[in-house]
């Protein structure tokens, strides 16, 4: 299930690439919301029955964040908004979830931490889908958005990392 949503995203952020009109945005909110079914139905069946591994681990982890950079790719070809922005974005959205990963290694649980995780990016990428997909006019604040979401991204890094670092001390 998690590769094949992997290719399923990268697939849907190629298209919508090569030809960004702004309808198929529309795409974006209806694949995100069952990416996240699947992927909740994926890691629940492995628990269920036994089947989580370390390989299921790198696999959820890496796929998420090759997922996640595909589908937000297309937002950078969109009329106003700034491809650099965008580019910044999908870095700082891997090392977010970098950041939050890394808690187990220095003896914390994984991070979770906001404002702006992946659910909150979803929620984000989702409504610019399908405010994209209905023809708003997102020309003018996409920019400010993208700079709100980096913003918001830098302050999750650092509560991921900073937590992180606390629990891990008080785990010892």
């Amino acid at each position: 299930m998690t590769l094949t949503a992997c290719v399923v995203s990268v697939a849907l952020g190629a298209w919508l690439v090569v030809d960004p009109r702004p309808g198929l945005f529309l795409l974006i909110p209806a694949w995100l919301a069952l990416r996240m079914a699947f992927n909740a139905i994926d890691g629940m069946l492995a628990r269920e029955f036994g089947q989580a591994s370390p390989l299921g681990a790198y696999l959820n982890e890496l796929t998420d964040v090759v997922s996640d950079s595909a589908l937000y790719l297309p937002f950078a070809f969109l009329p106003g908004s700034n491809p650099w922005l965008v580019g910044a974005l999908i870095a700082l959205a891997i090392v977010s979830e970098m950041a939050g990963a890394l808690g187990p290694m220095v003896g914390a649980p994984r991070r979770y931490d906001g404002p702006m995780g992946k659910s909150d990016r979803a929620f984000v990428f989702g409504l610019l889908g399908l405010l994209a997909g209905a023809g708003a006019p997102l020309a003018g604040a996409l920019d400010w958005i993208w700079a709100a979401m980096l913003a918001l991204l830098a302050v999750t890094i650092v509560n991921r990392v900073r937590n992180g670092v606390a629990a891990a001390a008080h785990q010892r």
